[in-house]
């Protein structure tokens, strides 16, 4: 059965929920399936754990 895989920042509970709550539906229309037989797997990674190039994302100036 279909997977959606997220990889981003970490999103509040209320943000996940609102996420599974559009993507789900959508995604079960198009494929002609019911909600429950898609999996939504939301991956968090914190900024110093990616990198652009050799820079993780903490060490990167931010701007203001």
């Amino acid at each position: 059965m279909p997977n959606i895989t997220i990889d981003g920042p970490a999103i509040s509970l209320d943000k996940k929920r609102l996420l599974a709550k559009r993507l789900v539906p959508n995604t079960a229309e198009i494929y002609g399936l019911p909600e429950e037989a898609i999996t939504l797997i939301i991956k968090e990674s914190g900024p110093e754990n990616v990198s652009h190039g050799t820079v993780l994302l903490v060490d990167m100036p931010h701007e203001k």
